[in-house]
């Protein structure tokens, strides 16, 4: 617990993003600041070195990405860590439990927005994949149903590994307030998975305090100038 935790973060320049909900049939179109990202997704001993817990399905290799952790314990996992490093941490907590943005003055890790998430997963590319799915991706197809280290693949043109498959990873958004309530978005495909959920613009959702063996996250920050 008292080992400093590394991470590595790329940045990613400001642009502009359309997301899809293929099940609405809407699309929408979000303009983002310079931020950044990390290039790989939490390892379980990075999560153990900031929590002291070490949750996961897969055992025994910490450079594994942490798995089976809830949206919940992600934001929680931000905050620690950044009161490690003696950043601000970007979240506070409502008189519910329920964690609220604190604002553009907090400067420590948060998750990404999913537009955040989606603009750097196609980094500069059109389609629904930033390269062939076996090269970049731990999917179904190739992962023997388990999953691998990060970075075994080759990243984006950003400098980005495992955006695509090896685990589902957290944003920050809700999903459907409207009709699916408290439920956040999941983005990335997992090693789980068929070819059509590992692309960029593909959704999932489920509540904030469910954990499965295939779902991770990765964290964000803002660049402050």
């Amino acid at each position: 617990m008292g080992t400093t935790t590394h991470i590595d973060l790329t940045p990613i320049p400001p642009g502009q993003v359309t997301l899809t909900d293929r099940r609405t049939q809407r699309s929408w179109s979000v303009g983002l600041a310079p931020f950044r990202l990390g290039t790989l997704p939490v390892t379980q001993d990075q999560y153990a070195q900031v929590t002291g817990e070490r949750p996961g399905t897969a055992q025994g290799d910490g450079r594994l990405p942490v798995e089976t952790v809830s949206w919940r314990d992600a934001v929680l996992f931000c905050n620690s860590l950044s009161q490690q490093e003696e950043l601000t941490p970007v979240y506070d907590f409502d008189a519910q439990g329920e964690p609220l943005l604190r604002g553009p003055s907090a400067d420590g890790y948060r998750l990404p927005t999913e537009a955040e998430w989606e603009y750097a997963c196609r980094a500069g590319t059109g389609g629904p994949r930033y390269g062939p799915l076996d090269d970049i991706a731990w999917h179904r197809g190739n992962s023997g149903e388990r999953p691998h280290e990060p970075g075994g693949r080759l990243p984006n043109p950003w400098g980005l590994h495992d955006m695509l498959g090896n685990v589902w990873e957290w944003c920050w958004d809700l999903y459907d307030p409207e009709v699916y309530g408290t439920y956040r978005v999941l983005r990335g495909g997992g090693w789980f998975d068929e070819h059509w959920s590992c692309r960029a613009s593909v959704r999932r959702r489920s509540h904030p305090t469910f954990r499965v063996d295939d779902v991770g996250f990765r964290v964000a920050r803002s660049t402050t100038s």
